[in-house]
């Protein structure tokens, strides 16, 4: 049956679980194509991690240059060309997503471009083409969820793909709907190019899911640099009129409402699985009322040669998720012992400071049942942090009391998402907090807070006083 299909692999989407899921296929002898509707690398590369990491940085280049006078350095006055800045940006996503193209080729991926369809369980219609596969791989990811009263028009009142294009002027006063990781990065960029920001957010907290500590330290570092934010806050609408958008805020506690005006307002309250157009019920594949096609840890559906991986399997909808998932569901099909079996998936919000977390919360680890140690080492007492400016933050390790096992690790501060790389092996590999701090970490850098966090664990950090 399967020398008679087209294809041994279809990959459906080409984002990061779609390329990767695509080139191990190939690389593991497998003949595959992937079918995409829009352009190679998906969300993530044109409209989603890379382009806003590119004015992420070009932000913080700013309100780095505005703080250069502390040690002596001065510049003219700041000068912003707009169109050169999203120049720039495109550049780099257009080198990257040309970069995919060239791996498909080199290792003899089919690229079909066009909507894919479901016509049965091993046909799939791609524009006015049909092929057959003996393995599908469903990898069509998510889209910015929308919210009633407020339609987007991706010039004045944006989601996450029209925040990118940034307008000249900057827009004076800026509203992000949503307290989330998506809404701080772009409120961070929006600030530092010099918009005045609020943010709302409709739960008791911001950035929900991350530690209750570090939650707190972002928030004061995010104040301090002049971005506003209020929690049990919701937008009801927004009017387009000369002098801005007038958006109805309303506390859902008290139910107060008021009318401000802002000049751009983003709207980034979550994103939802994408498979319009799919037609998954032509192949028998179990869709959920909120539109997510789950998958069993070797990224099986409810149909066995139908595969599902990244935000349209579940959640947590992030890249490097979507990436091992893909990688899981080519090795399975080309039978190897493969699952998605990772201990802990780490998160990051990508601002400066970022925060960065992997593993339980304390508050999910004591839910857990765990008796737990705490082990926090604030950058203030760290010399590479003030050679860099930037001390805002800590690292704070979560311990298991009895066997000393690791169970999370929550970082607020420069490069915490480099840092969580150690974190997150550590928790693969099962190690105690004696292991962090047996490991000699090279001075001075920002990794050897990790040290001074496991050193705390057990009141024996040297650069602060234990209690």
């Amino acid at each position: 049956m399967t020398k008679q299909m087209d294809f041994d692999v279809l990959v459906i989407g080409a984002g990061p679980g779609g390329y990767h899921a695509a080139i191990r296929a190939a690389q593991l002898g497998l003949k595959v194509a992937c079918a995409e509707r829009e352009s190679v690398g998906g969300v993530c590369l044109n409209v989603g991690c890379i382009p806003t990491k590119a004015l992420l940085h070009a932000g913080e280049q700013m309100a780095a240059a505005r703080h250069a006078s502390e040690f002596g350095l001065t510049f003219g006055e700041q000068t912003l060309n707009v169109a050169q800045l999203n120049g720039w940006k495109d550049g780099i996503v257009k080198k990257l997503t040309g970069g995919v193209s060239s791996l498909f080729k080199a290792n003899k991926v089919t690229s079909l471009k066009g909507q894919a369809s479901f016509v049965d369980e091993h046909t799939v219609q791609v524009g006015d083409q049909t092929y057959t596969a003996a393995n599908i791989i469903i990898a069509t990811g998510s889209e910015p969820a929308r919210l009633p009263g407020i339609e987007v028009d991706q010039q004045r009142i944006v989601d996450s793909t029209g925040a990118l294009v940034v307008p000249d002027p900057i827009p004076a006063r800026m509203l992000c709907v949503g307290g989330g990781v998506i809404s701080f990065e772009f409120a961070h960029v929006y600030n530092n190019l010099g918009s005045q920001v609020r943010i709302i957010e409709f739960l008791p907290t911001i950035i929900p899911g991350a530690d209750a500590d570090a939650v707190r330290e972002f928030g004061r570092a995010m104040k301090k640099q002049g971005i506003e934010f209020e929690t049990q806050t919701k937008a009801n609408s927004a009017v387009q009129k000369d002098d801005g958008i007038h958006v109805e805020i309303e506390n859902v506690k008290t139910g107060e409402k008021r009318v401000e005006v802002f000049d751009r307002v983003l709207v980034a309250v979550g994103r939802r699985p994408r498979t319009d157009g799919l037609n998954a019920q032509a192949a028998g594949v179990h869709v959920t009322d909120r539109g997510f096609i789950p998958a069993d840890e070797q990224q099986r559906t409810n149909v066995p040669h139908i595969y599902s991986i990244g935000d349209v399997a579940s959640n947590p909808m992030l890249a490097h998720k979507a990436m091992k998932e893909g990688l899981v569901a080519a090795e399975v099909i080309a039978g190897k012992p493969a699952a998605q079996d990772a201990v802990a998936i780490p998160g990051v919000v990508y601002t400066s400071p970022e925060l960065a977390w992997v593993g339980l919360t304390e508050l999910e680890a004591k839910e857990k049942g765990y008796e737990v140690k705490i082990g926090v080492f604030p950058l203030s007492a760290s010399g590479r942090a003030m050679t860099l400016q930037q001390t805002d933050g800590f690292v704070k390790m979560v311990v298991e009391k009895d066997t000393d096992l690791l169970l999370g690790v929550h970082i607020v501060g420069p490069h915490a998402s480099d840092m969580l790389g150690e974190a997150s092996l550590a928790l693969e590999m099962a190690a105690t907090a004696t292991d962090v701090a047996l490991t000699i970490h090279a001075h001075p850098t920002l990794g050897e807070t990790m040290l001074e966090a496991a050193e705390a664990v057990h009141k024996q950090a040297i650069h602060i006083m234990n209690r």
